[in-house]
């Protein structure tokens, strides 16, 4: 399938080596890696650059615009698209809260749908790892995102998440407004708005 992971960094360099050994043990060995850093302070690209330099699976985009969750994945999309062979491509999190053991699932699942998401919200999904007040909040966020949107994804602020080219492509980066997690409901707006097929798996 060709798949290209894009991982946003932000002072990530006690976390990025181990989740890439990870992505690396538990991915097929045709996943590359697009590691988008936003001028993190700690070198986290540097630490990605020095280990990985002449690695053919792992790229590296500094950013140089101002700060932005959305922005970074964005960017990363952008040159995830360029390269004419990558039919599907993915977002995570550096610091393994996306755990990289769920990728063979995801992959499996983007044969038959066009937006795969990592879910904690249907059977099978967990919250335990999370403080009761987190808990919470991340409830009732994807509750009260939900009925305003009226979207079908039971976890819509999910940033665990494979697109297939064509319904990436579909989506209208330029239109994006939002930031944080509104980024995350507003990409799967798009989506939905374009006729994806969607699968939730858990995570």
């Amino acid at each position: 399938m060709n798949p290209t992971i894009v991982i946003p960094t932000y002072n990530e360099a006690e976390s990025i080596l181990g989740t890439i050994e990870e992505i690396f043990r538990h991915a097929p060995e045709d996943v590359r890696l697009l590691i988008v850093d936003d001028q993190s302070p700690d070198g986290t690209a540097d630490i990605v650059m020095n280990t990985f330099s002449v690695h053919p699976r792992v790229a590296v985009i500094r950013r140089e615009n101002a700060r932005s969750f959305a922005q970074s994945y964005l960017e990363g999309f952008r040159a995830a698209l360029a390269d004419p062979a990558t039919e599907a491509v993915l977002e995570m999190d550096a610091d393994l809260s996306h755990h990289p053991r769920y990728l063979p699932a995801l992959l499996e699942a983007l044969k038959t749908h066009d937006i795969v998401i990592g879910s904690r919200y249907v059977p099978g999904g967990d919250i335990s790892n999370f403080s009761w007040h987190r808990q919470i909040i991340s409830r009732a966020a994807n509750t009260y995102a939900r009925v305003l949107t009226r979207l079908p994804f039971r976890d819509i602020t999910a940033g665990f998440i494979g697109y297939r080219r064509p319904i990436l492509e579909a989506i209208p980066f330029d239109a994006i407004q939002s930031d944080g997690y509104g980024f995350q409901i507003e990409m799967k707006h798009y989506a939905h708005k374009a006729g994806a097929r969607f699968k939730e798996i858990p995570i």
